[in-house]
């Protein structure tokens, strides 16, 4: 017996804190990289990043 999918809310609530609360701004509140980097005072190019590395963990966890 495999693994249970998950749905994309346990997907989301399984994600290290920084990248849920960043991909939550990013697909919820639809703002753009330099909105979340200025609201958070970090690096556009970081947060970047994380939307990316987050999309990629996301797809891995949900097998799509």
């Amino acid at each position: 017996m495999g693994k249970q999918p998950q749905t994309l809310a346990q997907a989301i609530a399984s994600l290290p804190e920084e990248e849920r609360i960043i991909l939550t701004m990013h697909y919820l509140k639809s703002m753009s990289a330099a909105e979340i980097a200025s609201l958070l005072g970090v690096p556009e190019r970081s947060v970047e990043a994380i939307i990316r590395q987050g999309r990629s963990r996301l797809s891995a966890i949900l097998g799509i």
